[in-house]
């Protein structure tokens, strides 16, 4: 192989790279390239994506709310419900008192 086949070969060779390296970048941006349709779509799913947010958010506000309404229920039932005991066992004291003082002039 003398000096001129191997400027031949050497510049085939580095042709032939180039066009492969040209061939790729041109796949690479023909496959990454983002059309109409796809930003349209994206826009859409970035539209759904904040309204459940709101949605999700409306949610908890709501549950916090409730929870507290029903918090409030259950201390105000349980006050009542101390209160009833209380009276109940005003209630059941004085009974016996009336009971021992029935017994006590029964006995007399």
């Amino acid at each position: 192989m003398d000096r001129t086949e191997f400027i031949i070969v050497t510049t085939l060779v580095l042709f032939a790279t180039f066009l492969m390296g040209w061939l790729a970048s041109w796949l690479v941006h023909r496959v990454s390239q983002v059309t109409h349709e796809n930003m349209d779509d994206l826009d859409h799913m970035a539209q759904a994506l904040h309204e459940a947010e709101e949605s999700r958010d409306q949610a908890i506000a709501y549950l916090h709310q409730r929870e507290a309404e029903l918090t409030n229920r259950l201390s105000q039932s349980e006050a009542e419900l101390r209160a009833a005991m209380e009276g109940l066992r005003d209630a059941r004291a004085e009974a016996e008192d009336l009971r021992a003082y029935v017994e006590r002039i029964s006995a007399d």
